[in-house]
């Protein structure tokens, strides 16, 4: 696939190395990847392959040790202070296994704080957020607290919340590992009906391969390096796994 366009995420080169009690472990090793607008991506791997690495070092949440990484256009490394917070604010939306939500918050509260954090007006937002809630099926809970809802509905209260300063990329990890098969494929199909809905690029960690396969994309990743990428010619989803098992990893 040809791709014009400036890329939403660049990585050139990109390396992450994590050194405890003497131990060196190359969480990322060397790693290029461009990820354009609109895109739908899982990147599977076994555990410990450093999937989860390059998802944080995407969304500002870790610095890689060496390389560089472009967001929207921008130079990460170049972010740094209370300008992170602004720029995760106004360009990115996280989804998390464990949803995050503030137990003493109401469903709403949970949506509109980052805008509030934005420093956006709060009537505005509470319009904006109760679409979003409708958009994701759990108006009706709207006014309760999070800590009575549901694995699946705090998931869903967090894509939404996720949603709620038009982010241009949404990174999630592990989006349905707390969930059981009927709640995790609800929640994939919410974010891909957001992905295509809106044209936010979407960006998903899995250890499952049947939510892998929601992916439009999949890139492997093994040892820090990506092993597989089926935007590239010739390579399948069954292709990508399977380089992955004969690597040794079991499996992702």
């Amino acid at each position: 696939m040809k791709h014009k366009k400036q890329p939403i995420i660049h990585l050139k080169s990109v390396s992450k190395t994590y050194g405890e009690y003497g131990v060196v472990v190359n969480a990322l090793d060397d790693v290029f990847l461009d990820i354009y607008e609109g895109e739908f991506v899982s990147i599977i791997g076994p555990s410990g392959s450093g999937k989860s690495t390059l998802l944080h070092c995407m969304g500002l949440l870790d610095r890689p040790s060496k390389g560089e990484i472009l967001v929207d256009g921008k130079i990460t490394s170049k972010i740094s202070g209370k300008e992170i917070a602004q720029f995760r604010g106004e360009k990115l939306g996280f989804v998390f296994q464990n949803y995050n939500l503030i137990p003493r918050l109401t469903v709403l509260e949970n949506v509109i704080l980052p805008g509030l954090i934005m420093q956006k007006e709060p009537k505005r937002l509470e319009e904006k957020a109760m679409g979003l809630l409708t958009e994701v099926g759990i108006t009706h809970r709207a006014d309760h607290k999070g800590i009575h809802l549901s694995g699946g509905e705090q998931q869903r209260v967090a894509i939404a919340r996720s949603l709620i300063n038009d982010p241009v990329l949404v990174l999630a990890d592990e989006p349905t590992g707390a969930l059981d098969s009927k709640s995790s494929g609800e929640i994939m199909n919410i974010l891909l009906r957001m992905n295509k809905k809106r044209g936010v690029t979407t960006v998903f960690v899995s250890h499952d391969l049947e939510i892998a396969r929601y992916g439009k994309r999949t890139i492997a990743i093994q040892d820090g390096k990506i092993v597989g990428d089926t935007n590239k010619k010739n390579e399948s989803f069954e292709k990508v796994v399977k380089r992955l098992k004969m690597s040794g990893s079991g499996g992702a």
